[in-house]
């Protein structure tokens, strides 16, 4: 093996060897890229919502216990209670600073068993936006896997042009090693040695671009891979075979699709959450609790009777609650609502417009990728036996040192150019895995 071969070769096994396939990757970024676990906790945020606003339909009771050490002045009447701490009792009969314990708890349940629909309003508009959150965690996945998978194949191609530059570097050395010998015998000048000499040096010029291209992009993926140290395997198989046209059938299911139809689906809860505002509320209360005091009724003081409880009491009511006069804003906000909504559609037939335009771009380009892949193997054949056959008649002095130049830049363009337009048939499948909003397209036709 040539030296430069099995340099692409060792760096081959150094960054790719034991290493993971294209779908065991995609598995991989899903799981470990920060945006896509951010994208997942926050999915999670919007379950846990749901699950809070179906809560809601439960009663809740409170268990409250106070101690307090303070004067027993106090007299009847009405007060604000805004900031006031209350002193309940009967009124003093003179004002005293002396203190006292008292203590009080108790139990309080609240439930609203029945809200007329404003319940249901709002677990319909928390799942909506559990929908929201999860076409959006989708659409991130499926677009990162995009770049993911494109990401792949640039490496991927830089990863075989190295192997086109390093033959070409390894022609060079042969073309310099045989023109020094037909320099001695006198079958050639002097300057065809420093001309290929020359060519030697642009040859391993762009072999070295090439190199520095490749770190580049591996490290572009293992970004997209969330993990500096990932290994992966580079795949040659989309060198010798191209995907085949599938039937076209547009999905409705696109990511794009679904996120911009849950956004109308939020902004439809939202409007009947506001027009269920104006319905009624019924709720049910009851208490249960106990007082202890260290003033007695007939006015005397034993301070340390109020750490302990003395008096015990219950009670439960019902509570309908109208709302009267909020008919005027809730009419703005549910026109508000509903222009939202409009919006919201018209989007979405944009959303659908720019999918189905993108879609036949798609397969026009996937198409004559597919025709240009088969029309370029005659060209790379033509060229490499007109390179040989230049080369074995400047051996015999028959053709210049421009002939087969040009002819050896002809053959590496022709080789290249073939590496391309595999690659770019895949691409284009790639393209149009994107637009259907499935990967699997893609996936799929891998060997």
């Amino acid at each position: 093996m040539k030296r430069y071969t099995l340099i692409i070769g060792l760096m081959g096994l150094t960054y790719f060897g034991y290493s993971q396939t294209l779908p065991e990757l995609l598995k991989q970024a899903q799981t470990n890229y920060p945006l896509l676990k951010a994208k997942g906790y926050e999915a999670q945020a919007r379950k846990d919502q749901v699950a809070y606003t179906k809560s809601t339909a439960l009663p809740s009771i409170d268990a409250a216990y106070q101690l307090n050490y303070a004067t027993y002045n106090n007299i009847t009447g009405m007060a604000l209670g805004q900031g006031f701490v209350p002193i309940s009792g009967p009124p003093s009969t003179t004002n005293t600073y002396d203190a006292v314990f008292g203590s009080a708890g108790g139990l309080i349940l609240n439930w609203e068993p029945f809200t007329f629909g404003q319940r249901k309003s709002r677990i319909n508009s928390a799942q909506a936006y559990q929908e929201y959150q999860q076409a959006d965690q989708d659409q991130e996945i499926f677009q990162h896997q995009v770049k993911t998978v494109n990401a792949y194949l640039d490496l991927v191609m830089t990863y075989e042009l190295l192997k086109v530059y390093s033959k070409n570097v390894e022609r060079a050395q042969d073309n310099v090693r045989i023109v020094k010998s037909l320099t001695r015998s006198g079958l050639r000048p002097g300057t065809d040695t420093a001309l290929f000499k020359a060519e030697l040096s642009r040859a391993r010029i762009e072999l070295l671009e090439y190199e520095k291209l490749q770190q580049s992009q591996r490290l572009i993926l293992s970004e997209l891979l969330g993990d500096q140290e990932t290994t992966f395997t580079i795949d040659s198989s989309y060198f010798k075979s191209l995907p085949v046209i599938l039937v076209d059938s547009t999905s409705q299911n696109h990511p794009l699709i679904r996120l911009s139809s849950s956004r109308i689906m939020i902004n439809q809860y939202e409007k009947r959450s506001w027009q269920t505002s104006l319905y009624p509320k019924l709720s049910f209360w009851g208490t249960a609790y106990a007082r202890g005091s260290g003033i007695r009724y007939d006015g005397q003081v034993n301070s340390e009777d109020g750490l302990s409880f003395s008096r015990y009491n219950y009670g439960a009511g019902l509570v309908l609650s109208v709302p009267l006069l909020r008919f005027t804003n809730v009419r703005h906000q549910v026109n508000a609502q509903e222009s939202l909504i409009k919006a919201e559609e018209e989007k979405l037939n944009g959303v659908k417009l720019q999918l189905e335009k993108q879609n036949e771009v798609a397969d026009v380009t996937l198409s004559n990728s597919l025709k240009i892949a088969q029309e370029t193997p005659a060209f790379y054949e033509s060229a490499e036996f007109s390179y040989r056959t230049l080369r074995s008649r400047y051996n015999s002095g028959l053709v210049n040192y421009a002939d087969l130049i040009q002819a050896q830049y002809t053959l590496i363009k022709s080789e290249a150019d073939l590496k391309r337009v595999y690659l770019n048939a895949w691409k284009a499948l790639l393209y149009k895995a994107a637009v259907q909003g499935d990967i699997n397209i893609f996936l799929n036709q891998l060997k």
